[in-house]
């Protein structure tokens, strides 16, 4: 209902929300009436070194303006945050209260904004975490210039590979990211990209596992183009793949965030009309495998699209119970109302 904020020099100052991002946990807010502050130069998070000296400023247990020192553990880093999960890793101290803040290299430049630790007792153990500054940045714009996060996607889903996973499906390549699927009518697809193809780079980056591929696709728009190498047969191809916006809805009160379904899905789960879930949001969804799940019906109306979904939500208040029909691959149907 209200925001402050407040200066090292304790001022407090109203701020109003221009925008958010649910997938970072990012928000750009505004100060009005405000001349006389330096903004913080923002650094390259693509071009740090794993070894490298930054610090990380905030309000650990209360105590403001904090500094503490360490070195870049890691890039792209998986904790299973969410379904933004690319993350730079430093070993420096971050405690409940440095969300939020800066992490900065050497020079005070801005390459990453403190979010999460990973911890059995609650509070710092080691392994800290940030989202990369150039991901920030680009929320920044994206939101100040089109009022939400725009973002491009090839249209692949599958895998990182190891030599376990390679040999599992008899491939020869242990490194790379294994496409076992494609979006309908998506960038990938039509560039001709197939399923069994191994991503190497891509735009010269290489590829080792999905967050490389994620991360670096984060930063990026829809209708941007990218080089991908591929090898398909044992043979290196490069093709320039034009990246799409996936158009999604959420569905707040639930937790889901649903997409459009293709002519092959609705095929696939022998259903005429549906959308499918592309994400969970609540921690009380995630725990459930529902990402690929079919909706068909949301309060006994049947859903084609996601403009369907968003009719039928904005006519409920948010008190009100709302069931919904799933229906997974074996094409068995059930309802749940979720209050």
């Amino acid at each position: 209902s209200e925001i402050v904020v407040k200066l090292h020099d304790g001022r407090e100052i109203p701020a109003a929300i221009v925008g958010t991002d649910s997938t970072t946990d990012l928000a750009l807010l505004k100060m009005e009436n405000v001349s006389d502050l330096q903004a913080v130069t923002l650094g390259d998070s693509e071009a740090l070194e794993v070894g490298e000296w930054v610090m990380a400023i905030g309000n650990p247990f209360g105590l403001e303006e904090t500094v503490t020192v360490g070195v870049l553990s890691a890039k792209g880093r998986v904790i299973g945050a969410g379904p933004y999960d690319d993350f730079l890793q430093t070993d420096t101290s971050i405690n409940p209260g440095n969300s939020g803040g800066a992490l900065v290299n050497i020079n005070g430049e801005l390459i990453g904004i403190n979010t999460a630790i990973t911890s059995q007792t609650g509070s710092y153990v080691g392994y800290a975490f940030a989202v990369p500054s150039n991901i920030a940045k680009k929320i920044v714009q994206d939101i100040m210039e089109y009022g939400d996060v725009q973002r491009g996607i090839l249209g692949v889903s599958g895998m990182s590979l190891n030599t376990a996973v390679a040999k599992e499906l008899e491939v020869s390549e242990t490194e790379g990211f294994y496409v076992g699927g494609l979006e309908y009518d998506s960038g990938a697809e039509k560039a001709g990209i197939k399923k069994g193809d191994v991503i190497k780079e891509v735009d010269g980056i290489h590829i080792t596992k999905f967050a490389d591929l994620s991360g670096y696709l984060n930063a990026k728009r829809p209708n941007d183009v990218v080089q991908v190498k591929i090898v398909r047969d044992g043979k290196e191809k490069t093709v320039p793949v034009t990246l799409f916006k996936l158009e999604t809805y959420k569905i707040g009160s639930v937790g889901l965030e649903v997409k459009n379904a293709s002519p092959r899905e609705l095929k696939q789960y022998g259903v005429k009309h549906g959308v499918v879930i592309n994400n969970t949001l609540s921690e009380d969804m995630q725990r459930y495998n529902l990402r690929g799940i079919l909706i068909t019906e949301i309060d006994d109306e049947g859903v084609s699209n996601i403009k369907d979904v968003e009719k039928i939500m904005s006519d409920k208040s948010s008190e009100e119970p709302i069931s919904i029909t799933f229906v997974n691959k074996d094409g068995e149907r059930n309802r749940f109302i979720f209050r």
